[in-house]
């Protein structure tokens, strides 16, 4: 049986990624110290200059936990 909260619906959306445009994306659910720690981390192996780094979405999900999906070409060639 699929799980069908508003969390498994989104996770199993990131997970899939948008067809064709050329991005690489993860999600994370992390409390708010270490989701700081793993975004600047991926920010310093892929920088925004060359790989088109961004967050592309977050939220908080209460109890000082953050969930934020991270996109980069896979690339900077």
């Amino acid at each position: 049986m699929v799980s069908r909260t508003p969390k498994d619906l989104a996770e199993r959306m990131s997970a899939r990624g948008k067809a064709g445009d050329g991005f690489r994306r993860q999600t994370f659910a992390l409390p708010r110290a270490e989701a700081r720690e793993r975004a600047r981390a991926i920010f310093k192996r892929y920088p925004k200059q060359a790989y088109m780094t961004e967050v592309e979405s977050w939220r908080d999900l209460g109890d000082d936990w953050i969930e934020f999906t991270v996109k980069h070409l896979p690339s900077a060639d």
